[in-house]
């Protein structure tokens, strides 16, 4: 039986779909590599956002089947390395999340933050960086969209929004995702920056590589007990390929402008 201590720090599926759009799920996996046992951390735990994003892999895969586009993932927790934060972040590699402490991560020498860095965040961004490189090459248009999903609750402050939109250094796309999904449900409590906004640095992957290439781009956040069952799961991956592909048609025709309202951090880092 395979522990999983052979398990590639990073997926790719559906690398050659025919989508304008490419998902990534940064914070797909609650797993830990055997060699770091449970870093002290209880089964509980180690199932909750502490670990992971709850939901986001479903929507991502859900979402990649009907638009038929390519999902990087990374297989590892975010407690090993964080997949969406720059190299030299404290929280690269966490010792507290909210209120828990990683007692596996108190004392990590530089050589150890090497190794993670060289064993599974750069693996990550690599793929992600050779997937675009190709689709540059045969002049595919694309739309890079991060998948996220964040606690109800965090400090013990209620989050309203079941789903939070967050943007780079364009708004663009971000702007004409937020009006697709308030026309389909104008009732729909739509966060814009929030739970984070860019000024958290908890959008690496957004920067790197939307930013980093100019392409359009957009980080949603869905909150989590909106995707912890099979039909939550369903129904957003069914709403946002919806809304993906209407924004995608509302900004060629015109571009949206973002709402007044910036949106400010709510607190907190586990994007």
């Amino acid at each position: 039986m395979d522990d999983g201590s052979r398990l590639q720090p990073v997926q790719v599926n559906n690398a050659e779909g025919r989508s304008p759009f490419v998902l990534v799920c940064d914070h797909a996996s609650n797993r830990i590599p055997p060699e770091y046992g449970d870093l002290g951390l209880t089964p509980s735990e180690r199932v909750s956002h502490v670990a992971w994003d709850p939901g986001a892999l479903g929507v991502a895969l859900g979402l990649s089947e009907r638009l038929d586009a390519p999902l990087v993932y990374s297989t590892v927790s975010r407690l090993i390395i964080d997949a969406n934060r720059d190299h030299d972040r404290p929280d690269l590699i966490p010792a507290l999340s909210e209120r828990t402490v990683i007692p596996g991560n108190a004392h990590v020498e530089p050589l150890e933050r090497a190794h993670r860095i060289v064993a599974f965040h750069n693996p990550f961004h690599e793929a992600i960086t050779a997937l675009l490189d190709r689709r540059a090459a045969e002049g595919r248009e694309t739309i890079l969209v991060t998948v996220h999903s964040f606690t109800p609750v965090y400090m013990d402050v209620p989050r309203p929004w079941p789903i939070g939109l967050i943007h780079g250094v364009d708004p663009t796309y971000t702007a004409a995702l937020r009006v697709a999904l308030l026309m389909e449900d104008g009732g729909l409590n739509v966060g814009w920056n929030e739970p984070y906004a860019a000024l958290n640095g908890v959008t690496y992957t957004l920067e790197h590589h939307g930013d980093g290439r100019g392409l359009a781009s957009t980080m949603i956040e869905i909150r989590n007990d909106e995707i912890l069952e099979p039909s939550g799961v369903d129904l957003w991956s069914a709403r946002l390929a919806r809304c993906l592909i209407a924004a995608r048609g509302t900004m060629a025709a015109a571009p949206v402008l973002p709402p007044s309202h910036q949106g400010q951090p709510s607190g907190g880092t586990n994007g």
